[in-house]
């Protein structure tokens, strides 16, 4: 649900480079089930972002899992393009591991590992719904273009084609309101906060209640905080509403740096 909801890109300018060491807290109803972080490089013509996390806490003793996700690419006039993407999920039944190559945000190769069954329900995804697409965590990355303030409405009022490896599915955004955020270590300051609506395309089974929810919900909200010297925004934090309360992916962590050129391109 987290790839689903924590994605959107827009082109934008600058060469600005700089690092984000990011540590987030997930919780269900106020109660702690999982841990993990984030860790992204922008350098000048190259980026990279990796995610990792797992269960904690009293979700551990029913359930157990882990996941990680990477995108790497370039930057070409100031836009992030991806190149590979990979996504992995371990717990305690099965384990799972997605491939993708992009060229231009077309889907070039991917594949998941072991190769799920085919079921007649799922709506297929054809070479066109592969084209024109942004992967989860690229599109995570909030692009603001322009030299002014990046935390505007305007930031909040785009969209983005989304493919996962398995579903493609588009995210629009919208603006709610603005306020200040405070992690326990590193950032605090203002922040903007934009409504998600989740819209399926392919790759999924109608029937399913998740997707069936998630596409009626207009209450999921992301909030999001500048990356330090870039016009990149990033979630700070993840509202969505369920049947058991309210479910939040939170930074507890967030220090960005700006780089400055000579020593971005050591790294």
């Amino acid at each position: 649900m987290a790839t689903a909801l924590l994605a959107v890109l827009v082109p934008g300018e600058g060469r600005a480079q700089a690092r984000l060491e990011a540590q987030y807290e997930a919780s269900l109803a106020g109660i702690v089930v999982g841990k993990g972080a984030w860790n992204i490089d922008i350098l000048e013509d190259q980026f990279s972002a990796n995610a990792y996390g797992g269960t904690s806490g009293l979700m551990k003793t029913f359930s157990s899992g882990s996941g990680n996700t990477s995108s790497q690419g370039k930057i070409v006039n100031g836009a992030l393009v991806a190149t590979s993407y990979s996504a992995g999920t371990v717990t305690a039944k099965r384990t799972e591991q997605i491939h993708m190559t992009l060229q231009n945000g077309n889907v070039k190769e991917y594949g998941i590992d072991p190769t799920p069954p085919v079921d007649p329900d799922r709506i297929p995804v054809t070479e066109a719904h592969r084209r024109g697409v942004y992967d989860p965590m690229t599109a995570a990355l909030l692009r603001v273009p322009g030299n002014g303030d990046p935390l505007t409405p305007d930031a909040c009022r785009t969209g983005a084609a989304i493919f996962d490896g398995r579903m493609r599915y588009d995210l629009k955004l919208d603006f709610k309101r603005a306020e200040n955020v405070k992690a326990d270590k590193g950032y605090h300051g203002p922040a903007i906060v934009c409504a998600v609506y989740f819209t399926p395309i392919a790759g999924y089974i109608p029937d399913r209640p998740v997707i069936k929810y998630l596409a009626a919900q207009r209450d999921i909200e992301i909030t999001f905080v500048p990356l330090s010297g870039t016009r990149i925004l990033v979630p700070f934090r993840m509202r969505v509403p369920t049947p058991l309360g309210m479910a939040m992916l939170e930074a507890t962590q967030f220090v960005t740096q700006a780089l400055p050129p000579h020593i971005a391109k050591t790294q």
